[in-house]
């Protein structure tokens, strides 16, 4: 049996606009620029630059939102002429007329030579035969950027047979390897970390501990990697001297050989500043780059059309068309420029109150100053959503005295010391940083060992934490961390 009643919901729902003010928030300098750039030419609407005649007006003076499109013509004005721009020539819409302060915006290419090719060139003045030079070719081809062959050789021997027709045996692809591994950088075409190594040492001027350190890796390395320098020391009959002049001669290899060369063609990434605070007199000035705040306005041209067709008497379908497509980019070009305005509140108005809470390290960039802070004590400060502040704090930076810093770094945890007071988790990894920094490396200190210093320190931690916080550090176990 079917039945029918009312039900009231209260729902949120975000309108398209506020959806795309929220995607230009997150967007970082580099980013907005490009979106920008996007919208000026799908939008004809939209110019860059300051309006002709225009002073302190918004260029909407001659736009009226309220206009009715069934009352507008176009007797004044030939829609097609202005619609269409294919036949302006390009010397029409280029300038030379640059001055020494205009900025260059592009950023430039790495040009170089492929780190495959570089590999290749170099296999070009070795002779083989064609069945050798096959191999080689395709050993080379299988070199990762990083400089290893990470491949069994039976898969290279199968592979071969299927897709170059070549029919050959391990053996003979070992013996080609060789030959690939004579080529710079040392160390390339290795099949792990041991052989790198072992063949850049093999590169090197034969003396005590070269063969002491080539010995290590090819009988020890599982030992060495895990600094078991006593049985080092049983296992190879020598002095604790010895063994760390072997370990210096390692820890000098290059352990990826082709990580110099592969990113020699790859586009070098720039981190641009969304902010920058300064120390003016004792005071902290913040201010917005001024990328993020370009001069926007709507095309004086398109708000005159509309005005050109109000007292017309006829209309024709196409005409009323073409005033509806020009009302549209009309509306969409005073939205974007609303929204870049909005863009512009928000980030600075969320900047400004991150820097005001954080004042004391801005002043200092001493980070045990840094205060508890979690993304809603900024927002409830600001009346925002918490999603907002963190588009705002995930994918910008702010350029300091003490370095280009991202933004959501000042975020973190709280933790009560002794005293019953709040302290930053950041303030207690920095001092964890500190203690590990000065240990005895020879007896580097165990995590039961360093919750027990924390807690004289005034910061009860219980030892799985302590764990937590060395591991987001990037700080290895005491037993790696031990030097002879």
């Amino acid at each position: 049996m079917l039945k029918q009643h009312l039900q009231f919901k209260l729902s949120q729902k975000l309108s398209p606009q506020q959806i795309q003010l929220m995607k230009l928030i997150q967007l970082p300098t580099q980013a907005f620029e490009q979106r920008l750039k996007q919208e000026l030419e799908e939008n004809p609407a939209l110019e860059s630059g300051k309006a002709e005649n225009d002073t302190l007006d918004d260029g909407f003076d001659n736009y009226d939102e309220t206009s009715d499109s069934d009352s507008i013509s176009a007797e004044d004005i030939n829609i097609d002429d202005y619609l269409s721009d294919d036949e302006v020539p390009d010397y029409r819409t280029q300038t030379n007329n640059y001055s020494a302060d205009d900025d260059e915006k592009s950023i430039p290419y790495a040009a170089g030579t492929s780190f495959n090719q570089y590999l290749m060139n170099q296999l070009n003045t070795v002779y083989m035969d064609d069945d050798e030079w096959a191999i080689a070719e395709f050993l080379v081809g299988s070199i990762d950027e990083s400089g290893y062959i990470r491949r069994p050789i039976t898969d290279i021997m199968d592979d071969l047979a299927f897709t170059q027709n070549i029919y050959t045996e391990e053996k003979k692809i070992e013996e080609v390897l060789k030959i690939v591994q004579q080529l710079d950088p040392p160390g390339v075409a290795a099949r792990s970390l041991d052989e790198c190594l072992v063949l850049q040492l093999k590169r090197k001027e034969s003396n005590a501990s070269v063969d002491l350190a080539v010995a290590i890796l090819e009988k020890s390395f599982e030992q060495f990697t895990k600094k078991h320098y006593s049985k080092l020391l049983q296992k190879h009959q020598v002095n604790e001297e010895e063994l760390k002049n072997a370990i210096l001669e390692i820890e000098k290899l290059n352990p990826k050989p082709g990580g110099s060369y592969a990113g020699s063609t790859r586009i070098i990434e720039h981190i641009v500043p969304d902010f920058s605070i300064r120390i003016v007199d004792g005071e902290l000035e913040l201010s917005l780059n001024g990328r993020n705040a370009p001069e926007l306005h709507v095309s004086r041209e398109y708000s005159n059309m509309l005005e050109g067709y109000k007292n017309a008497k006829e209309k024709s379908k196409s005409q009323k068309d073409t005033v509806l497509f020009i009302k549209q980019k009309l509306d969409a070009a005073k939205w974007f420029i609303d929204a870049i305005k909005q863009r512009q509140q928000t980030l600075f108005v969320t900047m400004t109150t991150i820097m005001e809470y954080q004042k004391e390290y801005f002043l200092t960039g001493d980070e045990r100053k840094l205060r508890p802070m979690i993304l809603k004590d900024i927002a409830d400060k600001i009346g925002m959503d918490v999603s907002t502040v963190s588009r705002v704090a995930n994918s910008k930076y702010v350029d300091t005295p003490y370095g280009t810093k991202l933004i959501k770094e000042f975020f973190s945890e709280a933790m009560k010391n002794e005293q019953g007071e709040d302290v930053s988790t950041r303030e207690i990894k920095k001092i964890l940083e500190t203690v590990i920094g000065e240990e005895e490396k020879k007896k580097p200190l165990t995590d039961d060992k360093l919750a027990k210093i924390l807690k004289e320190r005034g910061y009860p931690i219980a030892r799985r934490t302590v764990a937590k916080y060395r591991e987001q550090l990037g700080i290895p176990v005491a037993r790696l961390r031990k030097q002879i």
